[in-house]
């Protein structure tokens, strides 16, 4: 006897949430880029709770810089936040086969991008202070529009410490990346240098 899988609605509970601070929303948002595609709202309630389970581990979510933003507060309380996200439009739910998995909507995603962007440079200073050689594969294949909002932040601060970076980056990079990275470089050297 064959029996089709049916997907189960997903039953979204906000409660009496009227809105989420926005550190609130921003954590939630960064929790779900590390499980976008691949995980729905309980893991990302784990995320954010700061659990240690099996799961969590394996997914290396434990050392996401959100892990446990959320841990004073009950799961109860972690999945309405997470489920007014989703109500209010910034992450939305698809089905792979049976399993509801978490997405951005373009809404999220543009708030996702800035402070993702945010993080990356900020992530800049603490590679200078390891210091060299700086391996920089972890930029290559991320969205693109992020990478380029990225080097413009880059450009913004006009810190000519950068460059080295920029350099190491440049290397393994693609063409049009590459070519942005070139400009910002040639902008934050000193003329004539």
């Amino acid at each position: 006897m064959n029996r089709k899988s049916r997907s189960m609605p997903v039953r979204l509970n906000a409660g009496d949430l009227t809105d989420v601070r926005d550190e609130e929303l921003h954590a939630i948002l960064r929790g779900a880029d590390d499980i976008v595609g691949r995980g729905g709202r309980n893991l990302l309630k784990s995320l954010l709770r700061g659990s240690k389970a099996k799961r969590v581990r394996d997914l290396g979510l434990d050392h996401s810089p959100v892990h446990g933003f959320f841990s004073q507060l009950s799961d109860e309380e972690v999945a309405q936040r997470v489920d007014w996200t989703i109500l209010n439009g910034y992450l939305s739910v698809f089905y792979d086969g049976r399993l509801p998995l978490l997405q951005y909507t373009q809404k999220g995603w543009e708030i996702e991008r800035e402070n993702y962007a945010d993080e990356l440079l900020a992530g800049f200073d603490e590679l200078l202070q390891q210091g060299p050689p700086f391996d920089m594969e972890y930029l290559k294949d991320r969205d693109r529009q992020m990478i380029l909002l990225l080097l413009d932040k880059v450009e913004t601060t006009g810190n000519a410490d950068h460059v080295p970076l920029l350099e190491a980056w440049r290397e393994i990079d693609y063409k049009k990346v590459r070519q942005r990275i070139s400009n910002v470089i040639q902008q934050l050297l000193p003329h004539g240098a």
